[in-house]
């Protein structure tokens, strides 16, 4: 079981309770807080900002789908990021490239309505790629899994540069 899973106690699966997660973090982020091991050992000072590290590290993949979705191949000895995965299909190519158009388009005339409109469409994408996810680690189709985490970088990135060009 992935150490992220274990230390939340959580059943590895794509589909993860967020409210119990958080839940959780927040009683072990108390219970771990450096602040409270102050007037402890420096060994026990040390384990207790190993463990707060670990801690973040841990939320920050759950609380993510696609880090979720990573965790969970990682699991299944599939490296969803590795540098050779770069292949996507074609159609997924050309709706990057109708995106980007867009985005340079909205930029230039600097049209904050096109920007969110785009940024709106592609979250949707996101939530139809999440329902893909779920279909396949439901079926243990983990290949097709990874490649909808890659797909989901992007889409991931793209809602990034759509913020930084609207100014937030």
């Amino acid at each position: 079981m992935s150490r992220a899973f274990q230390l939340f106690q959580l059943a590895p699966q794509f589909d993860v309770d967020e409210e119990q997660l958080s839940r959780q973090y927040r009683a072990l982020a108390a219970q771990f807080h450096p602040d409270r091991f102050a007037a402890a050992s420096a060994f026990e000072q040390k384990q207790a900002v190993m463990m707060t590290a670990a801690l973040n590290q841990a939320y920050e993949c759950l609380s993510h789908p696609l880090n979720r979705a990573a965790e969970l191949l990682q699991m299944q000895g599939i490296d969803a990021d590795a540098p050779e995965h770069t292949q996507f299909p074609p159609e997924f190519l050309m709706q990057q490239m109708q995106w980007r158009e867009a985005l340079m388009d909205a930029q230039a005339a600097r049209d904050e309505a096109a920007m969110a409109r785009l940024d709106e469409e592609i979250a949707r994408e996101q939530q139809q790629l999440y329902g893909q996810l779920r279909g396949y680690f439901a079926a243990e189709q983990y290949e097709q899994a990874a490649q909808a985490v890659r797909q989901g970088r992007f889409l991931d990135k793209m809602r990034q540069e759509i913020r930084k060009a609207a100014g937030g």
